[in-house]
């Protein structure tokens, strides 16, 4: 069944929407709609000093689109993603069985119907409901991970409300998680997602909530109350910025009932043309038994581009970093250094090892892109089970 327990929901929306939208309607939402496509051609080698092989991977994602004109109020979309391996570059354990002797690149093989969902609009409020991308805030939190080449969306209904220019009300329903393994490894939920922000002149204050449960027959929960104020640094003629976030997680697990707290605290300038960033990022844990989890986020955007740390330790994650970001040749790079240690550390693990990050990437006219990422990462206690690991990205790509 394509959306499970949200195919009820799904299908009363279609009632629906042929209800108020007549033969004459819907020919003036297609012929006014637009179709997209994008491809993003990637190669990735990672070497790690282990027992595994070295892996490659050339892979091509093709995704491609419809999103139709609004006809009283209503809209649809729909969005096909294809990921396949070309010219038979597959030395790589792509995380779901195939090649375990060679390291990770979690890209599977896989054609799959990325978005599917009918929305309502009007000045103030929006709802969609069907399978959609979803993203909160930075990513943090909730995220389409699309960074790999299939990413995440998910089924189920979302609502926007503008109360005013500067409120906000966020609210979403997950009954499945729509991971980047592949159909496979998609997961039932019963997830709730509550986030309001308030704008102000000298920053945006943000509150959320976020009550993750898997459906299935364990007695399971992950449960986030969190603030966050952040200021964009859009003020003139110094662009200062600045981000302040605590949140504290209530998470069940095997019947075992964990606490752990979140704090990320980040300072920033722009200047002469650089972007410099300093901050301290902590993933708490409960007695060094349960790290702080943030399942449906973009992992790969935060504690290094190696991804070491997509799952947070049990003795938690602490990481310094500092990033410097400019333009070159027409196009963007970024260094980062992060230094990694555990938030509660044991007499075997305490350092967590470093990492720096390179990238570089260019557009080329209104339709072309291309790019380098190089990550490198040194491993550090022996007992916290790293090892050191460097990965190489180079992709190409179009979009129209």
């Amino acid at each position: 069944m394509l959306f499970n327990k949200s195919s009820f929901l799904f299908m009363t929306f279609i009632v629906l929407y042929s209800t108020v939208s007549p033969a004459d309607s819907l020919s003036e939402a297609l012929d006014k709609g637009k179709a997209y496509a994008n491809l993003n051609l990637r190669f990735e080698n990672v070497e790690q000093d282990n027992a595994k092989k070295d892996a490659d991977a050339l892979t091509l994602r093709t995704r491609f689109g419809f999103k139709s004109a609004p006809v009283k109020l209503f809209s649809f979309a729909i969005e096909f993603e294809d990921s396949r391996v070309v010219a038979g570059n597959d030395d790589y354990h792509n995380a779901n069985g195939k090649h375990s002797d060679y390291s990770t690149i979690a890209d599977p093989e896989t054609t799959e119907l990325d978005q599917f969902y009918i929305q309502y609009k009007t000045h103030n409020f929006s709802s969609k409901i069907g399978r959609q991308v979803l993203t909160l805030d930075d990513h943090r939190f909730v995220g389409h991970v699309g960074w790999r080449q299939d990413r995440q969306t998910f089924d189920g209904i979302s609502a926007i409300y503008s109360a005013n220019d500067n409120l906000k009300f966020n609210y979403a329903f997950i009954n499945q998680r729509n991971r980047i393994f592949a159909q496979e490894k998609d997961i039932d939920s019963e997830d709730h997602l509550l986030n309001a922000s308030y704008k102000t002149s000298i920053g945006t204050l943000i509150a959320y909530g976020y009550l993750l449960e898997i459906d299935d027959t364990n007695d399971n929960s992950i449960d986030t109350w969190g603030i966050r104020w952040v200021n964009n640094g859009k003020s003139k003629p110094k662009r200062m910025f600045y981000l302040l976030e605590f949140a504290s997680q209530e998470s069940r697990v095997a019947n075992i009932d964990y606490d752990s707290d979140y704090l990320h605290l980040e300072v920033g300038t722009v200047f002469n043309g650089l972007t410099g960033k300093v901050g301290f990022e902590s993933l708490g844990s409960d007695n060094g038994n349960y790290g702080f989890s943030t399942p449906l986020a973009t992992l790969h955007k935060f504690n290094g581009w190696s991804d070491q740390f997509l799952g947070t330790p049990k003795q938690g994650l602490e990481d310094l970093y500092i990033s410097l970001a400019g333009k070159a040749f027409g196009g963007k790079w970024t260094v980062v250094y992060h230094d990694f240690n555990a938030d509660e550390s044991t007499d075997n693990i305490d350092d967590l090892g470093n990492e720096i990050d390179f990238s570089y990437g260019k557009g080329f006219g209104k339709h072309y892109f291309a790019g380098i990422k190089y990550a490198s990462y040194s491993a550090g206690d022996q007992a916290a089970g790293k090892v050191d690991t460097d990965k190489l990205w180079l992709w190409l790509g179009v979009k129209f």
